[in-house]
């Protein structure tokens, strides 16, 4: 049975605790390497275990102890949710908050789970979704068509059994079964208990609808495609896939109950997709257009073959007309604390590049990274060396705590306008 032993640090940090064994079912969960570069667990000595931690927060349940990773940037796991909610866009709805459990604050995988139950609820509330599917089976009358190969193979001479195929409009449908699945496992794995009653009865509604398992989940992911009949699946389908994927655990073959038992979110790319978001939101009426990881082929030139060499892909690049000029301006996006120490010699190489060969004039590369009120603005300059400018870096800070309670707030928010403002404005580097 799994420990009540909580061992918790924060990201980026390596700390031993004590009083704590591990099952032999830990270590060979352990030892499959599929938590690799997301957390490191080893016993230094008996009754030891040292722990350490990257970029992913969450969590991973053992037997000997629960493991809680928490955002260095970032308050609680509900901070995590809010930006993973607006990164995809916000979906309808309030937040969970503490108040919704009894235990006081719960971890960032059962803040998942209630949300994949409260989507879940509100598409049984209004009915899910039916379609039509191509079902094979034999049958006393002919429905649909009459398959003559079947028929000779499987029933060659009867008249009371035949081999037909038609369209059955059913509730077990891709849509409906990823849902399913998600519930279960919220059901079978969530740790609250009011969380963990709720997905019961939502996954029992939804096995009745849907009962054939959905098989390999990405490629079930892969294969979806959204509509005017399905699009208010999409947030339900978000949050199921987040779950049953661990977080995002990849390269998992036969390893089921790792992802039961871990939920471990890359926080860098989280960051990167909030940022995204936001900016998307303040370029809204500027007449700017904002892509995200735009690919540049033509850039690095490979002079033997005329071939492209190797490819830039700016994390954004605001790209447009302003004061009647061609204005472009990649973004690169660092989860990185900025704010106390120097800007890194490879980030300020790649962004020097990202300025020099993207943008317009004058050259600038924006760095924007996580920061708190003390955090100032770097601006860095290449020079050439007869003296003029080639290239310029500069750094905008987001407070991410200040700009999570703002978007939390009553009535509209000007995060994303004052973000785009500061990213985009002229004359600041």
């Amino acid at each position: 049975m799994p420990s009540d032993r909580v061992c918790e640090l924060p990201e980026y940090r390596t700390e031993v605790f004590d009083r704590v064994r591990l099952s032999d079912a830990d270590r060979r969960l352990l030892a499959g390497g599929a938590l690799a570069g997301r957390l490191r667990v080893r016993e230094p000595a008996s009754g030891h275990v040292e722990v350490t931690s990257y970029q992913h927060v969450g969590t991973v349940r053992l037997d000997g102890c629960e493991i809680r990773v928490r955002p260095k940037y970032l308050g609680t796991g509900l901070d995590v949710l809010r930006m993973l909610d607006l990164a995809w866009g916000a979906a309808p709805g309030p937040l969970p908050t503490v108040r919704h459990f009894r235990g006081g604050a719960p971890n960032l995988r059962d803040l998942v789970c209630l949300m994949v139950v409260r989507h879940g609820e509100r598409l049984l509330a209004h009915g899910v979704r039916r379609d039509y599917l191509t079902v094979e089976d034999d049958l006393r009358v002919v429905r649909g068509r009459l398959l003559p190969d079947v028929q000779l193979l499987r029933h060659h001479g009867r008249l009371d059994r035949l081999a037909c195929r038609f369209d059955e409009h059913d509730a077990d449908i891709a849509d409906n079964r990823l849902c399913a699945a998600a519930l279960a496992l919220a059901a079978r794995t969530a740790r609250a208990p009011e969380v963990r009653s709720r997905a019961r009865r939502a996954a029992a509604g939804f096995a009745a609808h849907a009962p054939t398992p959905p098989g390999d989940v990405r490629a079930l992911l892969a294969g979806l495609s959204y509509h005017r009949h399905n699009e208010h699946y999409r947030p339900a389908h978000r949050w199921a896939a987040l779950l049953l994927s661990g977080g995002g655990l990849e390269d998992l073959s036969g390893a089921g109950e790792l992802v039961a038992r871990s939920f471990l979110v890359d926080m860098n790319r989280l960051f990167e997709d909030f940022v995204t978001r936001l900016v998307e939101w303040g370029a809204a009426g500027s007449g700017l257009l904002v892509t995200p990881q735009a690919r540049q082929r033509r850039v690095l030139r490979d002079e033997r073959s005329g071939g492209t060499y190797a490819e830039l892909r700016p994390d954004l690049l605001v790209s447009g007309r302003r004061d009647g000029e061609a204005f472009r301006l990649p973004v690169d996006v660092k989860y990185k604390l900025y704010g106390t120490r120097r800007l890194s010699p490879e980030d300020l190489y790649q962004a020097f590049l990202y300025a020099q060969t993207l943008a317009s004039e004058p050259r600038t590369c924006v760095l924007v990274h996580p920061g708190g009120p003390e955090a100032g603005t770097a601006r860095v300059a290449v020079r050439r060396l007869d003296g003029p400018v080639a290239a310029r870096v500069r750094s905008v800070a987001l407070d991410l705590r200040a700009v999570l309670a703002e978007l939390a707030g009553p009535g509209p928010s000007p995060v994303a306008a004052r973000l785009f403002a500061e990213v985009v404005a002229p004359g600041a580097a």
